[in-house]
């Protein structure tokens, strides 16, 4: 009798277990597909395409447009690395993985960056948003229209961070792109995603992507993501020699699953990828005015950009008034069938029937010798030479060879302040650098060379003895800089 009471327990354990299978699993199943896309990064070609165009769950993939975006500001001068963030209380209730940070607490916007791109950090994120814009609603505009001119045509971004929300959708062929764009368009900020560990101002962070990083050979990046809706996703690239492949993959089931997966279709990459193939970097997206729902244009920022003169500081002539005399060298043995006498006699008879008002009119040309006409604010225009009247051709002269003579008053010299990463660091050095050393800088050129190091800052158009005297005080700031003498 015991034995019997005890059957209706183990046939109800029974019947939620076969239900948790047929219900929960597929479910799971159903919310997280696979998709994953390989590309050349080099030429952006596609090498492995599984599911790449089916609209999906980015999870925290979303962070890496935005890091793009961060970086576009920061590049555009609507606030820099050291901005302080304050903290809104937003961004500080965001679920983890999260900083922690308190709502009102101030950081400086280069630790959110690391938080984000290191750890992955959902408040972070947020407050990078709001930072650049002001509220989450408004960042997610300029996500959607970023992705546009990217070309992530199946993209909807609804937030920040990536956590799961109705429309926030993306495809692994859309986030292969993002991946490609970061590495190429902000090659100053790309080793964010291959740090281990980061200072992230309130702690150190440790980076989600260590396991791939640590055990695939040229591992370098890029981002990991993970909700219950969207699986175990990833966008990594890997460079060997001259070859850099770009994988995602949507739905993984785990991150062990996930990185095997990974480093599988890294192998297919690497293989079917030439050896050598032209580099062709993905344009950068054009920046925009920003316009609203009723037509009105937003109202940007200004910014100065900084670049080579190209026109001249000297004004224009100013026009004059007085007589111009116009004279022609004299030609040796220059001969004429017109005589002089009949030369003089057509201008009197020109000057007679001139109007009483000015008018200048252009000459023809003149015969060779020196006229000077007396009457004041008239220039004549005789009558075209017939025909049949030819005029001797002058003798050659034998030609003196003059050396060009310099006008810069011997200003061949300069001073360079530095190499940087960035042709837009430097110019940034450049800017600050003459604001602060005006007196020995003031009307130098500000020029940046692109070297196989990197860009080297410059003012050119110095004399000696100022570039000497420019990199004493430079010195005494504690700016590195040497003189750069004529070439």
């Amino acid at each position: 009798m015991k034995a019997w009471r005890h059957q209706p327990a183990r046939y109800g354990l029974s019947f939620f277990a076969a239900l948790w299978l047929l219900m929960i699993v597929p479910l799971g199943a159903i919310a997280a597909p696979y998709a994953a896309y390989v590309i050349d990064a080099r030429t952006g070609k596609e090498l492995h395409s599984e599911n790449a165009d089916t609209r999906l769950h980015p999870a925290s993939l979303t962070k890496m447009m935005t890091l793009y975006i961060a970086f576009q500001a920061v590049e555009r001068g609507e606030l820099s690395l050291d901005t302080k963030v304050t903290i809104s209380k937003n961004a500080a209730s965001e679920p983890p993985s999260k900083l922690g940070m308190r709502p009102g607490q101030k950081i400086a916007l280069r630790y959110l960056i690391r938080a984000a791109a290191v750890k992955s950090a959902n408040d972070a994120a947020t407050a990078i948003g709001e930072a650049i814009e002001g509220s989450e609603a408004a960042f997610a505009r300029r996500m959607n229209r970023t992705a546009k001119q990217l070309g992530m045509t199946r993209t909807t971004f609804k937030n920040m961070h990536g956590l799961t929300e109705n429309g926030h959708l993306s495809t692994a062929r859309d986030m292969t792109r993002m991946g490609r764009h970061l590495l190429y368009d902000y090659p100053q900020y790309y080793n964010l995603f291959s740090r281990i560990t980061a200072d992230a101002g309130v702690r150190k962070v440790s980076h989600t992507n260590r396991r791939f990083l640590g055990s695939y050979k040229g591992a370098d990046g890029i981002k990991t993501g993970y909700t219950r809706a969207a699986g175990f996703n990833l966008t990594a690239s890997a460079e060997r020699g001259n070859e850099r492949i770009i994988v995602t993959v949507f739905g993984g089931k785990s991150t062990a699953s996930r990185n095997a997966k990974v480093a599988e279709l890294m192998d297919l990459g690497f293989r079917r990828a030439p050896s050598s193939a032209p580099l062709r970097k993905p344009v950068p997206p054009v920046y925009a005015d920003v316009e609203h729902g009723n037509g009105t244009r937003a109202a940007g920022k200004t910014i100065r950009l900084v670049g080579a003169v190209t026109t001249s500081k000297r004004p224009t002539l100013r026009p004059r008034s007085e007589e111009v005399l116009v004279a022609t060298a004299v030609a040796p043995e220059a001969t004429s069938v017109v005589s002089n006498s009949d030369i003089t006699a057509a201008l009197r008879e020109a000057v007679k029937t001139v109007p009483a008002a000015p008018v200048a009119v252009e000459p023809e040309s003149r015969p060779q010798e020196a006229i000077t006409l007396a009457s004041a604010n008239v220039s004549i225009r005789p009558e075209p030479r017939p025909e049949e009247v030819q005029v001797a051709v002058a003798q050659a002269v034998e030609q003196e060879i003059v050396t060009r003579i310099s006008t810069s008053g011997s200003r061949h010299w300069g001073v360079n302040v530095g190499r940087y990463p960035s042709r837009y660091a430097a110019e940034k050095v450049l800017l600050k650098t003459a604001l602060a050393e005006m007196s020995t800088l003031d009307g130098t050129l500000r020029k940046v060379v692109q070297r196989p190091q990197g860009f080297e800052a410059n003012f050119l158009g110095m004399s000696r003895e100022s570039a000497d005297l420019a990199c004493r005080r430079l010195a005494a700031r504690n700016v590195n800089c040497f003189m750069i003498g004529p070439s």
